[in-house]
């Protein structure tokens, strides 16, 4: 017959697990920042309007997270790898400058105007009314990033005799840039994703083609 005390010493001690678990999905907050800091711009969202769409506390932001601006850096990290990413893609993936710029910005028709998400682009759209220096300047050295990454491609097809010798790539890249940044702006007041592609035709139609003399910004020439 086992005895009580026999009963006891056999029954070992449940051990606990060390550390408090998080009571949220990091990744899902995560995302719901993203589309906070892209709705609203970086300044006009607050720590309270992020803790409330999250759906935690801010010792729990603080704590994953970091503090605000910590918290956007991350986002804007997430939201290149997820949503604005298309450019890279074409620069990588196309044969051309000019074919990997008509595919950026009939790409960028379609995301910028997906209503799956906000419309137009976070790192042009977050940098709006923004009284934080740093921020500010980290979305400019992105924006300018991409204008120089079109650039180096452009003079590289200038190099190859893939586009005319006069070829100015530096104001072509930055017509880009320009392309890019008004087809965000126009989605979010309300431009289609045809009238965006529109827009990208005409933009293709002024690109200077091979066997000319010329790579002036000027209809087909």
């Amino acid at each position: 017959m086992v005895s009580s005390e026999d009963t006891k010493a056999q029954v070992k001690p449940v051990s606990k697990p060390r550390g408090r678990p998080r009571s949220f999905d990091r990744e899902t907050a995560l995302e719901k920042a993203l589309l906070a800091f892209w709705q609203h711009g970086y300044e006009a969202t607050s720590v309270s309007d992020l803790t409330r769409v999250m759906d935690i506390g801010a010792p729990s932001l603080y704590a994953a997270f970091g503090d605000k601006r910590s918290l956007f850096e991350e986002v804007v990290r997430e939201y290149d790898a997820k949503y604005g990413s298309f450019g890279d893609r074409a620069l990588a993936e196309e044969p051309t400058a000019r074919a990997a710029v008509e595919r950026t910005l009939r790409e960028a028709a379609v995301e910028y105007t997906d209503p799956a998400h906000p419309y137009g682009c976070l790192v042009v759209h977050a940098a709006i009314n923004c009284t934080s220096a740093e921020v500010e300047e980290s979305l400019r050295e992105r924006r300018n990033a991409t204008v120089a990454a079109f650039e180096r491609r452009i003079r590289a097809d200038v190099a190859a005799g893939l586009l005319p010798p006069g070829t100015d790539a530096a104001a072509l890249a930055r017509h880009t840039g320009a392309m890019i940044q008004g087809m965000s702006q126009q989605a979010r007041d309300g431009a289609s994703q045809g009238e965006l592609e529109a827009l990208a035709e005409i933009a293709m139609a002024i690109w200077p083609r091979t066997g000319t003399h010329t790579g002036r910004l000027i209809g087909g020439c």
